[in-house]
């Protein structure tokens, strides 16, 4: 970006909501950018799950991108799927993309394909999340309330597969911040042939910048990912 300021998107990952992203949406506006983070469908409280497909969380991220002038899109963990699928319709509107401890998928990837609930419980990762050490860094209090706010992923979500035709998207400048893993470990496991990594080999101009901390870098960085959030947009 050229300019001082940008329209800025925020996508947040499984089980969350806009709410994911309102301190680092604070600091982002107190520094003069517009910002809109979103609530992807079905993951409003009450919402049916069973009645949310990708293609509908593909378009609600395809509608914050109207408007004036281009946009920084920003999307963390599994909010890559719906985000990579709009940049992908809309390259003309994509000024940059910030992927927060994920990356750009590729055509075809599905997060599970053998899913076959509903909803995905933030439950049913628990404990496992806390024995990787996604969640280093979180408080207590932030662990509380994040179990008391998630909201089942919708299953469609999960196992629906992205389709992409645009090859232009791989050229649109593009930031990964590196948070539970580094840059050089991102790479590595892209290298290895990790699925959810793929679009690290692809991408075209992407730069990598460690922030190291836990998956939640909202929560338990959120001054250091505004930060690193702005200067990929005045990038």
């Amino acid at each position: 970006m050229t300019t001082d300021t940008a329209r800025i998107i925020l996508v947040p990952g499984f089980w969350l909501g806009a709410w994911a992203w309102d301190d680092v949406a604070a600091r982002l506006r107190e520094v003069g950018h517009d910002v809109e983070a979103l609530t992807l469908p079905g993951l409003e409280p009450g919402d049916d799950p069973a009645a949310v497909t990708l293609e509908q969380q593909v378009g609600a991220v395809e509608a914050a991108m109207g408007g004036e002038g281009q946009v920084v899109l920003v999307a963390h963990s599994g909010g890559a799927i719906p985000a990579t699928a709009a940049l992908d319709r809309h390259v003309d509107r994509v000024a940059r993309t910030v992927w927060v401890d994920t990356a750009p998928v590729v055509d075809g990837f599905a997060m599970d394909a053998s899913f076959q609930g509903d909803a995905l419980p933030l439950e049913a990762n628990w404990d496992d999340e806390l024995e990787a050490g996604s969640m280093r860094d979180l408080t207590d209090a932030q662990l509380a309330e994040f179990r008391r706010r998630a909201v089942p992923q919708p299953g469609a979500t999960v196992r629906d597969a992205v389709a992409l035709t645009d090859d232009r998207r791989r050229d649109v400048p593009a930031t990964i911040l590196c948070t539970a893993y580094s840059a050089d470990e991102y790479r590595a496991y892209a290298e290895q042939g990790a699925a959810f990594l793929a679009g690290v080999l692809e991408h075209r101009a992407l730069t990598m910048v460690d922030l190291p901390t836990g998956h939640w870098p909202m929560w338990s960085k959120p001054a250091e990912l505004a930060a690193a959030i702005d200067a990929a947009a005045h990038s």
